[in-house]
């Protein structure tokens, strides 16, 4: 963290937490049963231990960011949503799924939200994510049409072939992609160009 955090520091990067469920060997992507008390604790525990690098470089924390299957569990259900949310400090912006559970939660907590987009996630009928315990890879073009097709028309293709319509309205936007994923930097380099030609096409 310490490493990280300096690095960030040093290359004007913007940093934010990532907590997850308790699960070590499964990468928080195995979903747990816990309390709301014990998923307030343990969102406070993981973002108080980033929080204490940041102070120190005195970097300000810019965003918190559910991680793995703590994400899916938030989208669905309003009172896993509002516990975790419970451990982020206010005026902290949480990214989140649009039109689900996490963004009801943020709202009636009065913590500021975005919405994201996904580079390399798939998305279901529904409009959920389809969490990989292990990723896979995509072809560089489909990570292209797939954040394009998000970005422009605010809509996403789903692993049925529907096209689903995703409830951006006005939040701000970030758009997430994974590190584990095979090609990662192919991924985020090709991401960056889609967005850059967004925002050029929109006078930003």
């Amino acid at each position: 963290m310490m490493e990280t955090v300096r690095n960030c520091k040093k290359h004007n990067i913007k940093v934010g937490a990532h907590p997850g469920l308790p699960d070590i060997q499964g990468f928080g992507r195995r979903e747990i049963k816990m309390s709301p008390d014990e998923l307030t604790a343990n969102t406070r525990y993981q973002v108080g231990a980033l929080k204490a690098f940041l102070d120190v470089e005195e970097v300000p924390l810019h965003h918190v960011k559910p991680h793995g299957v703590l994400y899916g569990m938030m989208c669905r259900d309003y009172e896993t949503a509002r516990a975790v949310m419970e451990g982020i400090p206010k005026g902290v912006p949480v990214f989140g799924l649009a039109g689900t559970e996490m963004e009801k939660a943020a709202n009636d907590l009065k913590l500021p939200f975005w919405a994201e987009m996904y580079g390399d996630v798939k998305y279901d009928r529904h409009g959920m994510l389809v969490i990989d315990r292990k990723k896979k890879a995509w072809a560089i073009e489909d990570v292209r049409k797939h954040v394009g097709q998000q970005l422009n028309s605010q809509s996403v293709t789903a692993t049925d072939g529907s096209v689903v319509q995703l409830p951006i309205r006005d939040y701000p936007i970030s758009v997430c992609c994974h590190s584990d994923s095979p090609g990662c930097l192919d991924i985020v380099k090709t991401t960056k160009e889609v967005i850059d030609e967004f925002n050029k096409g929109h006078g930003r």
